[in-house]
């Protein structure tokens, strides 16, 4: 019996390190009962998750992360699940957030090459980036490529010497819009880790709720950015609301420290969460939900 899942884990058609497939395996191998490929401002590698889990006991929930703002915040993530992955709408919102991104990992290549000129050390090229995103361009394809030409030790490296200094500021979907349209296409609206919003408790309160009285439909209460306190802050906080509980590693495949499933060794979110989710994106009108064995 399967217990256990993981709902945040990133593939190379973002800024992961596996593709889609291969994160299956893992998974499955692990024995999860559920996995949501949850990329970033793309849903192009939730096809072929699907199709991975066609032979396996795991289900695989079709999701998206999505970038965002809200008043002065930015770089709120959005996570939908058991979303429409196919609606044309939609689809055509990501491809034209994704040629945005693609526009900033050029133009942040092109200020790491300059910086790079400066040390009088040979230039990146932007095809050997591309290679790596089968998706969205994020700046660890950037980092990779850095630490692959001997220019950083690690991932907090290469963000330390050129990533950060050379960065690029991110183009963001309005949060409202975004809960807006995860629920237009029958999705379940959750705010990844919500902790890394404000170190504020009285102000993160506040964003929290004014987002859920605008249809946010649960927090990402068990995460890696957060402590056990926040855990347990956060679980009160969605009772108050009336909001559901998800959780996951955030996954990327780059970090020595973390593991799908288990994160840094602590992760544990138990199965009844998807059955929570299931039952509230159900509530709505959309197409089938998932292939795969599940829960």
């Amino acid at each position: 019996m399967r217990h256990f899942v993981d709902l945040h884990v990133h593939s190379n058609y973002s800024d992961g390190v596996h593709p889609p497939a291969r994160l299956i395996q893992m998974a499955d191998e692990l024995k999860l009962a559920a996995i949501a490929i949850a990329d970033h401002d793309t849903v192009d590698g939730v096809d072929e998750a699907l199709e991975a889990a066609l032979d396996r006991e795991i289900e695989v929930i079709p999701a998206v992360e999505l970038s965002t703002e809200y008043g002065p915040y930015r770089d709120i993530h959005i996570l939908g699940y058991y979303l429409d992955h196919h609606d044309p709408q939609l689809r055509k919102k990501l491809s034209d957030f994704r040629t945005m991104r693609d526009d900033r990992g050029k133009a942040i290549t092109d200020r790491v090459n300059r910086r790079l000129a400066r040390e009088r050390k040979a230039p990146l090229a932007y095809a050997d980036v591309l290679q790596l995103a089968e998706g969205s361009i994020g700046r660890p394809h950037i980092g990779r490529i850095l630490i692959k030409h001997g220019y950083a030790r690690d991932m907090e490296d290469a963000f330390r010497r050129y990533l950060i200094p050379c960065n690029v500021p991110k183009k963001y979907f309005a949060a409202i819009e975004a809960i807006d349209e995860i629920r237009r296409v029958g999705g379940v609206a959750v705010l990844a880790h919500p902790a890394t919003i404000s170190e504020s408790r009285q102000e993160l309160h506040r964003v929290i709720g004014e987002l859920a009285a605008h249809g946010l439909d649960g927090l990402e209460v068990y995460n890696n950015k957060s402590t056990a306190e926040d855990s347990l802050e956060l679980e009160r906080l969605a009772t108050d609301l009336g909001l559901l509980r998800s959780g996951g590693s955030d996954f990327h495949g780059f970090e020595d420290d973390l593991e799908i499933g288990t994160g840094r060794g602590k992760l544990a979110v138990k199965n009844d969460v998807v059955e929570q989710l299931r039952k509230r994106a159900t509530s709505r009108i959309q197409p089938p939900l998932s292939v795969g064995g599940g829960g």
